[in-house]
């Protein structure tokens, strides 16, 4: 397998379809790690992804008689807008998986970039479960599987990622991070940089409730998850593919996982400061800087924002996750004292003037001495809840402290 040259030969099968995206220095976030830091900018593909490139490349690679045989695919989203743009454009039809939890916004780009050549079903809760059933389809009914991530084709057009950064930077680059789902584009990348610069250091970033590469490296076996956390859709895969795996394992220097708070706490940043719309997976190698900040310092580092496909209706569970994992959003389940004014009490004397009150329901009363509530509280200052914790033990409002304690807090709070 010489992946290197198949890339050479993808950069030329993509030119006219895919233009080139910008590398450009983001000033805010290099002033705060005293490094520049380079972000290139795959979201601003017309799919909004780099996943057009190997799936055209892939799908444009097909024999004549491949072509008319159909194809299909299993896909969380942006595989899937990728290859419906490629069906639609070599007027090639294709049969489209995706997982029922994917986002609307994606499965209605889908259809948009598709039109009449793309036929959409929804089955299954993960990645995992629409994989299955593509796979099953491809051969009951001689299509051509188009893998997401785990094929030659696929993984040298994801590569040309690489090859675009090192032409259009001319200095040495100390680091690349790169987001990892199912692997195609790291080892795309890092094929690409340790051929042409084999100094620099090539990071790998998945989400905290989904490492699975770095799992499986660590086990040194492509091993499965049982259970992964779906919420960065985008790169939460039980499974990488064996290509890969085989390549990452060998050429990626480290990788970092990034717990799901702090990438929404970067979307919501790179949203208000950078006016950037990222998915959570877009905004995985931005939030992983905090975690090598003493390395880059004084380094030039290249951040890959993979995509911006993110749904608007999920802002308010972005901004719950950020606010959880900042430290500024508490849950309690509250014994409240049945006297006259306690309520009154909690709020004027328990909490300071800048908390404030998000979420209050009463569950059932207990006895008539007290009654429970579930009382959300965002904070101001992440310190402060030390003192409203102490103030209610002191006045005699009992309660239960839920952001610890996942199963509890997931069925009161969801």
């Amino acid at each position: 397998m010489n992946l290197f040259k198949e890339a050479i030969i993808a950069k030329n099968q993509l030119q006219g379809v895919v233009s080139p995206t910008p590398l450009t220095e983001n000033t805010n976030i290099s002033a705060e790690f005293d490094a520049t830091i380079l972000l290139k900018r795959e979201d601003l593909h017309i799919v909004r992804s780099y996943k057009i490139r190997g799936a055209y490349n892939k799908i444009s690679s097909l024999s004549a008689s491949e072509k008319q045989q159909g194809i299909v695919c299993a896909s969380a989203g942006n595989h899937a807008q990728g290859v419906a743009y490629s069906c639609n454009l070599l007027q090639i039809k294709g049969k489209i998986y995706m997982p029922k939890t994917t986002p609307k916004q994606k499965i209605k780009q889908v259809q948009l970039f598709g039109k009449s050549f793309v036929e959409i079903e929804l089955i299954g809760d993960t990645f995992d479960d629409a994989y299955a059933k593509a796979v099953t389809d491809a051969k009951e009914n001689n299509k051509i599987f188009i893998h997401p991530f785990d094929d030659l084709k696929v993984i040298a057009g994801q590569a040309t990622v690489g090859l675009e950064i090192l032409e259009s930077y001319h200095k040495p680059i100390d680091y690349v991070f790169v987001p990892i789902g199912g692997g195609g584009l790291a080892a795309g990348l890092a094929t690409i940089f340790k051929k042409l610069s084999p100094t620099t250091k090539i990071i790998g970033v998945e989400p905290e409730g989904a490492p699975t590469m770095k799992t499986a490296i660590a086990v040194g076996k492509n091993t499965p998850l049982e259970t992964i956390d779906k919420f960065v859709d985008g790169a939460a895969v039980k499974q990488v593919g064996n290509l890969t795996f085989e390549i990452c394992r060998h050429l990626l220097d480290d990788i970092i996982l990034v717990p799901e708070g702090k990438v929404c706490t970067t979307i919501l940043r790179l949203y208000n400061e950078e006016a950037m719309v990222v998915e959570p997976a877009g905004a995985l190698t931005i939030s992983a800087l905090d975690f090598y900040k003493e390395k880059i310092k004084g380094k030039t580092v290249v951040c890959i924002v993979s995509g911006s496909n993110n749904d608007i209706e999920r802002t308010a569970e972005i901004k719950e996750r950020s606010l959880l994992y900042e430290g500024l959003m508490h849950y309690f389940i509250i014994q409240f004292p049945q006297r006259p004014g306690s309520l009154k009490e909690f709020v004027n004397e328990i909490l300071g003037p800048d908390d404030d009150i998000t979420y209050f329901q009463f569950t059932k009363k207990n006895n008539r001495e007290s009654a429970p509530v579930v009382v959300g509280l965002e904070l101001k200052n992440k310190n402060d809840i030390q003192a409203i914790k102490t103030k209610m033990i002191e006045r005699g409002f009992q309660y239960n402290y839920i952001n610890e304690k996942q199963d509890l807090f997931n069925q009161l709070i969801g």
